[in-house]
């Protein structure tokens, strides 16, 4: 789908040991920077699909809808850093897109994943995938390093127009020191715990950023379908010996989500 980086490889005894003590592994390679043209034309194919008066963060389950989503979250080298952590058994269960535009003001509040996630164990690692190069000025992710080892922190509603969550972790919680920014080039990933606290600032900036978040959980995870009926897993590596979830088909052809909770039934007629 896009030209693979001649740097890949697989994680290091040193990166594992970072993601277990500090939640995050930042700036692995997967893509090439000959890549940067197709990735740009794969978000503007995807992005300009949709109902133009969606919002396009609030929209999910494009592994569910899209084929070529589904092909770039299934990317070997992606699945390959993801099997470092998880093991060989593992779904995927999330995809979607994070976009600032240029001086857009739109802002992550600091939170945890776990916290509006019902699975148990609580186990998902999080690829973001780099589409544009992505630092401070263009309002990177930020990560409290060490942050998923504190169990979960207190989380308030903020409904603030500029707020892509309305659940946040206030700002005296977050030690500052520990902030880190996930400063990635196109074609890059990082990868991070769904206990750790993270969030990310407005785009200041002239260019756009926007990341492709894929959702990762060994098969003995399991969700409370009473909170989350929408929830569908697709087996991408390994065996499922729990049968634990329901499971989705994959895309087989190009469909696009109107909201974060969509079951693939509602996508397989338009393919």
């Amino acid at each position: 789908m896009f030209k693979i980086s001649n740097k890949v490889r697989r994680l290091s005894d040193e990166e594992k040991l970072q993601y277990k003590n500090d939640g995050y592994i930042t700036a692995l390679p997967v893509f090439s920077e000959e890549a940067k043209h197709d990735l740009d034309n794969f978000f503007v194919s995807l992005s300009t699909s949709i109902d133009k008066e969606l919002d396009l963060n609030q929209t999910a389950q494009w592994h569910k809808a899209s084929k070529k989503f589904y092909n770039l979250c299934s990317t070997p080298v992606i699945l390959d850093y993801v099997e470092d952590l998880l093991g060989p058994n593992f779904f995927l269960w999330g995809g979607q897109f994070f976009l600032k535009e240029p001086k857009d003001g739109s802002v992550v509040p600091w939170h945890q994943d776990a916290q509006y996630w019902p699975l148990f164990p609580a186990n998902a690692v999080t690829v973001w995938l780099a589409l544009y190069d992505t630092n401070e000025q263009n309002g990177a992710m930020k990560v409290v390093k060490g942050s998923h080892k504190k169990g979960m922190f207190e989380h308030r509603t903020n409904k603030a127009s500029n707020l892509v969550l309305d659940q946040e972790v206030s700002i005296d919680q977050i030690k500052k020191e520990h902030v880190v920014s996930l400063n990635l080039k196109a074609g890059e990933i990082s990868l991070h715990n769904d206990g750790l606290l993270h969030g990310s600032d407005a785009n200041n900036s002239e260019r756009r950023r926007c990341g492709v978040t894929m959702r990762f959980s060994p098969v003995n995870v399991k969700v409370d379908l009473s909170i989350w009926p929408h929830f569908e897993g697709q087996l991408v590596r390994g065996r499922d010996e729990f049968k634990l979830n329901p499971i989705a088909p994959i895309p087989k052809g190009e469909a696009t989500p109107s909201s974060k909770f969509q079951h693939s039934s509602e996508f397989a007629n338009h393919w």
